[in-house]
């Protein structure tokens, strides 16, 4: 005898939430596995500049992957940026030498205090598998931060090309690799924070190379937030998982490439 294997439908809704701490309208896409026979554990993923999620294949990965089997189903908050994106993006309470990033505590409040509440008020399913925040660029940075400090909401963080540079000195300004704010964040935390990272960069991510080593800053820097966890005793594979794709390049066709690995590895069916 045959059992058909279930595969969830891909429903999406557009939602607005009128934030408080971000003064403004905050666009919502949320794609959520229909037809769940209730005893399924279902996980949930936050993306940052949920505005590519088309352009990111996201509907079109999560039914593929369900097909094959590989990740059981999730819940996509898929948050839209602003235009203060730059100020809104970064690390809480440390802007960096331009002043960016000025909004993030605020932004993190944003998450933590208005959307997650009411996603959990509006999608009435139960979250009983893994939580994940994840972003590219500077929304990855932005979810680095957050998950980082809030482990309670979150299992694990994606980070698609990170702007791990993110530094509170201009080059120019006798700059050394310890001015580089998340890497200082992660050194100062006091504990190790319960959580799981998938990293990604791509080998054509930009050109720069600050300090003539022939690696571009991107890897570099994404190397080093690996190195910062392995010194807080997180290991490799099982906490952290580098991705490194060759050819890959600063955009959101490179990501979407990378997009099904992070789900199948975040989201995997045990």
């Amino acid at each position: 005898m045959y059992t058909a294997m279930f595969v969830p439908e891909v429903v999406k809704d557009q939602y607005t939430i009128k934030s408080i701490y971000l003064k403004r309208d905050v666009e919502l896409e949320i794609l959520t596995p229909a037809g769940l026979l209730g005893n399924e554990e279902v996980g949930l993923l936050v993306l940052n500049d949920g505005q590519d999620v088309i352009e990111l294949q996201v509907e079109e990965t999560l039914n593929l992957l369900y097909a094959k089997g590989k990740t059981g189903p999730v819940v996509v908050v898929a948050v839209k940026s602003g235009a203060n994106r730059l100020q809104e993006y970064g690390v809480a309470g440390e802007p960096d030498f331009l002043g960016r990033g000025s909004k993030a505590a605020e932004y993190t409040r944003f998450m933590m205090e208005e959307l997650l509440p009411f996603v959990n008020k509006t999608i009435k399913i139960p979250f009983n598998s893994k939580r994940a925040l994840a972003g590219s660029s500077l929304g990855g940075l932005s979810a680095f931060d957050i998950a980082w400090n809030n482990e309670h909401a979150f299992d694990t963080v994606g980070v698609f090309s990170g702007s791990f540079w993110w530094r509170k000195k201009d080059l120019k300004d006798a700059y050394t690799d310890n001015d580089r704010i998340m890497h200082q964040v992660i050194r100062e935390t006091s504990g190790k924070p319960a959580l799981k990272f998938w990293l990604m960069t791509g080998t054509e991510d930009e050109t720069a190379d600050r300090n003539r080593n022939f690696i571009i800053d991107s890897i570099d820097d994404t190397i080093d937030i690996i190195k910062e966890l392995l010194h807080k005793g997180y290991t490799r594979p099982d906490d952290v998982f580098y991705y490194e794709m060759v050819g890959g390049q600063h955009n959101v066709a490179s990501w979407a490439k990378a997009f099904p690995a992070f789900l199948a590895w975040t989201f995997s069916i045990k």
